[in-house]
């Protein structure tokens, strides 16, 4: 069944380079932002998540999307991209009218 795992590795492929994609996005976003504005919405500090992003960025690359070390890379992601990264643009941007 070689056609089965080449695509099995395919997706495992796939799956490797979205969250890594992911993660740089990520750490590139938080670079970005003012340091005030992490504390602002009380979260972690710009530092810290920067730190936690970077280690994230890194245990993918090294040891892939879908083991248990990778997952809890791409958990930190998504945590920074689902409810950290919304709260920070939306208090650097203001009230909206």
């Amino acid at each position: 069944m070689p056609a089965v795992d080449s695509l099995t590795s395919l997706i495992l492929l796939a799956l490797r380079l979205v969250a890594l994609a992911g993660a740089a996005y990520a750490v590139f976003h938080a670079a970005r932002q003012r340091p005030d504005a992490f504390t602002a919405v009380d979260k972690l500090t710009k530092p810290v998540w920067l730190g936690i992003l970077v280690v994230a960025l890194l245990v993918v690359f090294v040891f892939g999307a879908v083991n248990f070390i990778g997952l809890l890379g791409v958990v930190a992601v998504c945590v920074y991209l689902v409810d950290v990264r919304p709260k920070v643009d939306a208090i650097q941007r203001g009230p909206r009218w």
